[in-house]
């Protein structure tokens, strides 16, 4: 039995609907408009009025504000013909405002009204009438002036031509809005954005005076822009640019192979150093706040021309790469194009879709900066410099060496002999030299707080290596995840709570090369754990140099004595002399490194906390930044030249013992 469907969702021909006129607009606003606040349906007229200046015809917008919520837009361009349509049989004038596709911008080129306008949908004006309770025109052109009015999209008062009186304007056009609330969820104009449009228009337009009136704060504000774009971007920009502005404008001729005449851009772009770019991008006046296929041309062309003077001038350093956005990363811009039949994303065109737009402004800009910064080299090595630096922080980012995780946790190193106790007022850590010395280090030691970690060979130089890259070295990478401390800088506020240990020993040996690896971790820690050292948790610890077995005399049993230096040694023996035993008797050995010293022997000098010798570290005579100073004479890469100096200067007051 076949089962009749209820009225309520019977799917017939009665069921499809036809919307006239204005009725989509109102229907669906969002798909027209943004509807936020009423300010972009405004837009729409006072894009309007900047298509006259634009076309030539007009040097004057005026904006009032009015008491009652409206908006009034007043032009001196041609003025709306209000002359019947040949094919319609209505007024022009009535056409614009209440159908969704009548304008004068579809004819471009050669005959058409406008050459370049920002309105390709015809779309624009009947879209503010449809979202409108009321909507006034008048028109003065050909020695007439004619009004209008409408209500909510429909014609409420009819057109009216009479003679234009003596005095009053000759042409122009004045268009009255009163939004309606309903459809927006504020009625409020947010006026930090009106002017920041109505001021825009004046930039773009040298010479077109622009004013805002309101008539309850009795305010007034006039824009007009001699300077065009570079004055406007200068006065913007949130620091000091790098180089001199660089601005121009490109525009084909009629005998352009690729692009209609008129068309190009015009442009002014800053480099900055610091605070966020400013950027704004315009298409026939448009603005075009998510930027579109002209932004992506004037990339191209920056970056191809700032590429080519690199490959020029040889300044690339090996292994770098340079992307586009290395160049545009620190670029301020205003940026208006001019596109004869431009193609928008969305009827409220927020981003230009043209793909020409990209070789049009590109193929500008390229050539014009190419010349600016030959004419203008220093500038130019400078700009290279900022590019050249911005595409080693993202290499150097894309290369950032993380801790190695294992299940949440750090894991720590294989060949860390950790300590029982968990008590960080008592623990240590010596980072020794060598897996030999390691091997006593780790019989000798008390196993409840002494933990040992041997380290092999000597350790990276990290005075000039980027934080993020430090965990490429297996031994740094080693150390911070013993000590249970990330790398920071002198100004950072590390979380020092994870710390294993409340002291880290750097125990090597008492030569030349065990002075060198010394040296090696002391750059490791005040360049890349400064908030140890702050904290007084790094130590040297100091091996003898020298045993002396004193024999035994009278009722002193024999001794083994042991001596960090050669001074020490000549007391020790000095002392045994005295006691009544000869120098000849003693018995003197050398250890040439940890390695040659036993468990016992180790623990007895350098492990034992009665016996041992521990220097803390911390900052001498000079403050932070002079030590950083030294250390970068000391250690830098570049700074052969300046040891030189020092060992020249200062060789004589060194012993080396080899």
């Amino acid at each position: 039995m076949a089962v009749k469907p209820s009225s309520a969702s019977a799917y017939s021909e009665g069921s499809i609907r036809v919307l006239k006129g204005l009725e989509p607009v109102k229907q669906r606003p969002g798909m027209y408009t943004r509807t936020d606040n009423p300010l972009h349906i405004v837009q729409e007229v006072l894009d309007n009025a900047a298509d006259e200046a634009l076309a030539g015809y007009g040097k004057k917008i005026k904006v009032t504000l009015h008491e009652d919520g409206s908006v009034s837009v007043e032009d001196d361009g041609r003025g709306i013909p209000f002359g019947l349509h040949p094919e319609e049989g209505a007024p022009v004038v009535e056409l614009v405002f209440t159908r969704l596709h009548a304008g004068g911008k579809f004819d471009k080129g050669q005959g058409g009204a406008y050459s370049f306008s920002g309105g390709l949908h015809g779309v624009g004006v009947s879209v503010t009438n449809a979202l409108s309770t009321r909507l006034e025109v008048s028109t003065h052109r050909e020695g007439q002036i004619a009004r209008l009015a409408f209500a909510a999209g429909d014609v409420a008062e009819p057109l009216l031509a009479r003679p234009l009186a003596a005095g009053e304007r000759r042409q122009g056009t004045t268009v009255r809005v009163w939004p309606d609330a309903k459809y927006f969820e504020s009625a409020q104009l947010p006026m930090g954005e009106l002017t920041h449009l109505l001021r825009s228009k004046a930039v773009l337009m040298p010479g077109v005076s622009v004013s805002l009136v309101n008539e309850k704060t009795r305010d007034q504000q006039a824009w007009q822009y001699k300077g065009g774009l570079a004055d406007y971007l200068a006065q913007s920009l949130p620091a000091d640019p790098v180089i001199p502005l660089f601005s121009g404008e490109g525009f084909a001729d009629a005998g352009h192979d690729s692009f209609a005449e008129g068309e190009g851009a015009a442009w002014a772009v800053a480099f900055t150093e610091e605070g966020s770019p400013v950027r704004e991008s315009y298409v026939n006046l448009i603005p075009t706040s998510a930027g579109g296929t002209h932004d992506s041309g004037l990339r191209d062309g920056l970056f191809q021309a700032v590429k080519g003077f690199i490959e020029l001038h040889a300044l690339l350093p090996k292994g770098v790469k340079l992307l586009p956005e290395d160049v545009f990363a620190r670029a301020s811009y205003v940026l208006s194009a001019k596109v004869l039949d431009p193609q928008f994303q969305g009827q409220i065109k927020e981003r230009l879709n043209s793909r020409d737009a990209v070789r049009l402004v590109s193929s500008f800009v390229r050539p014009a900066l190419e010349l600016w910064l030959n004419q203008h080299v220093d500038y130019g090595k400078r700009l290279a410099e900022l590019a050249i630096k911005a595409a080693q922080t993202r290499q150097r980012a894309g290369q950032k060496v993380e801790k190695k995780k294992g299940s949440g946790v750090a894991v720590l190193p294989g060949k860390l002999t950790d300590c029982e106790s968990r008590d960080t007022a008592y623990n240590e850590v010596f980072l020794v030299e060598g897996d030999s010395a390691g091997g006593s280090a780790k019989m000798g030691r008390d196993k409840e707080t002494q933990a040992i970690l041997p380290l092999r060979g000597k350790v990276l130089n990290t005075w000039e290596v980027e934080r993020d890259l430090l965990f490429r070295n297996n031994e740094v990478h080693d150390i911070s995840v013993a000590i249970g401390v990330d790398p920071h800088g002198p100004h950072d506020s590390p979380d020092l709570s994870g710390l294993r240990y409340g002291k880290v020993c750097i125990l090597s040996d008492a030569d030349v090369d065990g002075a060198h690896i010394q040296v090696l971790l002391l750059t490791l820690f005040f360049r890349h754990f400064p908030r140890l050292i702050e904290a007084g948790r790094i130590y040297v610890a100091r091996p003898p140099l020298y045993r002396v077995d004193v024999p035994a005399r009278g009722k002193k049993p024999a001794a083994k004595l042991y001596a960090l230096d050669e001074g020490e040694l000549e007391a020790i023996l000095d002392k045994a002399a005295k006691d009544g035993v000869p120098r000849e008797k003693c018995q003197i050995s050398r250890f040439k490194g940890l390695g040659e010293m036993n468990a016992e022997q180790l623990w007895e000098t350098t492990l034992n906390p009665d016996t041992r010798r521990l220097l803390p570290v911390q900052l001498g005579a000079l403050d932070f930044a002079a030590t950083e100073g030294l250390i970068t004479k000391l250690m830098g890469k570049g700074e052969a030249a300046s040891r030189r100096e020092l060992m020249e200067l200062h060789g004589d007051a060194v012993e080396v013992d080899i």
